[in-house]
């Protein structure tokens, strides 16, 4: 997934922040790298809602905590 899809700049820490969410919700949903497109999804949907404004990774993960569910972009 190439980051220059999305608007912004992402810092180093704001990067950090984003991989460690999204890993720690791969191993929650149980995705493997095998699930590429499942996998894709995800990352943009917690740019998204990083995008959308909560920055704090408690915050990040309960927004995302259950999957299927998509994040309306309303924190």
């Amino acid at each position: 997934m190439p980051l220059s899809r999305y608007d912004g700049i992402f810092e180093p820490d704001d990067l950090l922040l984003l991989q460690r969410v999204f890993d720690e919700l791969c191993k929650e949903r149980g995705l493997t790298p095998k699930d590429r497109n499942q996998r894709e999804a995800l990352a943009e949907e917690v740019i998204r809602v990083f995008q959308s404004g909560i920055r704090d990774e408690a915050e990040l993960r309960r927004a995302l905590s259950q999957p299927g569910k998509t994040f309306s972009g309303k924190p």
